[in-house]
């Protein structure tokens, strides 16, 4: 019976941390395909190819992160009622949900930076 409880707990960690990554992901990358055609100076082929590999990136990092951490068996499984059991839940997707978000300031910072050092390349090309 325990064991049916942990597979429960995994049908339901892993739709919504696969969700949320999908969700962030589409935000984020809709979003940066702006900053990646002014990064590359209009040459939206370019700026189209390099968000979507960042994408792809994107999501490789953040599921295999989820994976990584989606063992609940290190808690006591005599105990594990179903108030623990949404705890612990609670706990995983809450720290995910923290990480991701940590993820999409760290590729915004990444984002602005590209966009600043590209305006100043131009800047500095048309002071020449």
């Amino acid at each position: 019976m325990e064991n049916s409880k942990i597979i429960f707990a995994y049908l339901i960690y892993l739709p919504i941390v696969i969700a949320l990554t999908i969700y962030v992901s589409k935000m984020l990358f809709k979003n940066g395909k702006l900053f990646m055609v002014d990064i590359f100076k209009g040459k939206e082929d370019i700026a189209i190819a390099t968000n979507k590999l960042f994408e792809i990136g994107f999501y490789l990092i953040n599921i295999g992160w989820a994976m990584l951490i989606l063992k609940i068996s290190y808690y006591s499984i005599n105990e594990m009622s179903y108030q623990t059991l949404i705890e612990i839940l609670s706990k995983k997707i809450g720290g995910f949900s923290i990480y991701l978000g940590i993820m999409l300031f760290i590729n915004l910072f990444f984002f602005f930076r590209g966009r600043r050092i590209s305006r100043k390349s131009l800047r500095t090309n048309n002071e020449v």
